[in-house]
């Protein structure tokens, strides 16, 4: 059995480098096989269950922590307080480009197997981590080493693929909806970090103190623009963690129901991508028939057994979908249905199928006079029941919930989708 060398230094001043080391553990570098993770933390205190799952992605090697500002506070915590075995923790706090650009700083970015942004000002972070030899290592960290990384408030807004920088300040969700051009929204993209799963996707933290589910949308109405296609978003809660595996499941952290905690992920609608009105000095409009952004809202546990699938974008569990639109700066939010992109630029009619009784109780009777492939889906996007009817089919519904569901009928590569409730 290793014995492992606790060493707790005085940190290392760098000043005229452009950086403090704070450094616990093991001074010997080792060299362990991580595995890939992303985790993405809302920005108030870590979830614990969360920061364990991503130190097991470590495998026992060596932690880095890269922040702005602030000094030694994630050491202890990730060094001994979790329960996982790790060789060192340390510290960075960069304060300048000089200072990501370092060798020293360079080397241990190259050598950790696991990456974590502190909260900060996610300006610096990409002032002075991007377009440079700090960048190149730490695509290197994810892509090729396939080693675990993670932020918590700025440290989650500079992961996806596209970002608000902040570099004139923060906006809210009133000044967004507002003026969607304000000289504040500053949104950058495709030139830092290449995380999986993330690809033509902003993040947003903080998401409810304050509330800025309408500034993420203006970010996404922004989005679609700049890539003209859609568009998507994470975001998450404040005590909410988002784990992202190797097969693009995304668990969610928190403390629900204790705590209203949720996780959301974004996406422009297949069918109608641009907003109407996005002008400089007006209100924001995109309603696209209320259906905007199709959001799937997920619970986080302690257990983060609630998921939603980045490898598809249309799949999960434990959450529940939403259609986001905004009229005149107003955002709105209600209960929605499962995106369904694969088959939605060409539908027919549904005129010669027939659903009966509604509302139903225990049965529905399905008729058609076509060979359809029917599908039913609950506002979760379970898949309820699913048949190929030509002529009438008879389904057992004594065990389903009250509520909404969503039928999907496709025929000869078509598809049209009805509503329908149960008492």
């Amino acid at each position: 059995m290793r014995t492992k060398l606790l060493i707790l230094l005085f940190p290392l001043f760098s000043f005229c480098q452009g950086y403090t080391s704070y450094f616990t553990g093991n001074p010997i570098n080792v060299t362990t096989s991580p595995s890939f993770g992303v985790c993405l933390m809302g920005g108030a205190s870590e979830s614990d269950e969360a920061m364990t799952w991503l130190l097991q992605k470590a495998n026992g090697g060596d932690v880095l922590v890269l922040r702005s500002s602030g000094s030694n506070g994630y050491n202890n915590y990730l060094y001994s307080q979790l329960g996982v075995a790790v060789n060192s923790v340390e510290t960075l706090v960069v304060t300048s480009e000089a200072g990501a650009t370092n060798s020293y700083v360079l080397d241990k970015i190259a050598n950790a197997e696991l990456i974590w942004f502190a909260g900060g000002d996610q300006f610096n972070y990409l002032s002075f981590f991007k377009n440079n030899a700090a960048e190149v290592a730490l695509n290197n960290h994810v892509n090729i080493k396939n080693a675990p990384i993670g932020g918590t408030s700025a440290g989650m807004a500079i992961l996806g693929e596209y970002y608000f920088s902040a570099q004139n300040g923060s906006v809210t969700s009133a000044q967004a909806l507002a003026n969607p051009y304000a000289t504040n929204i500053t949104i950058g993209g495709n030139d830092f970090l290449e995380i999986p799963y993330l690809q033509h996707t902003i993040t947003d933290t903080h998401y409810d103190n304050p509330d800025r589910k309408g500034r993420q949308t203006t970010f996404l109405a922004r989005l679609t623009q700049i890539l003209n296609q859609r568009s998507f978003g994470v975001a998450a809660n404040e005590y909410v963690a988002i784990c992202i595996e190797s097969d693009g499941k995304a668990y969610v952290y928190g403390d629900y129901p204790n705590y209203q905690e949720f996780a959301y992920f974004l996406q422009t609608n297949c069918n109608s991508v641009f907003p109407e009105n996005m002008t400089p000095n007006t209100s924001l409009t995109w309603n696209n028939n209320g259906q905007a952004v199709k959001v799937y809202k997920v619970a986080g546990t302690t257990a983060g057994s609630n998921y939603f699938d980045l490898s598809n974008w249309q799949s999960g569990s434990g959450g529940t979908w939403e259609n986001w639109s905004v009229i005149n700066g107003t955002l709105a939010t209600v209960p929605g249905f499962p995106v369904e992109c694969s088959l939605s630029t060409e539908k027919f009619t549904a005129e010669n199928t027939i659903i009966f009784p509604l509302p139903f109780n225990d049965y529905l009777i399905i008729q058609t006079n076509e060979r359809s492939q029917i599908s039913i889906y609950d506002l979760q996007g379970r898949k309820m029941a699913q048949l190929t009817s030509e002529v009438e089919a008879k389904i057992q519904t004594t065990d389903w919930s009250s509520g909404v569901y969503l039928v999907k009928i496709q025929h000869e590569g078509k598809v049209v989708f009805k509503k329908i409730i149960k008492n």
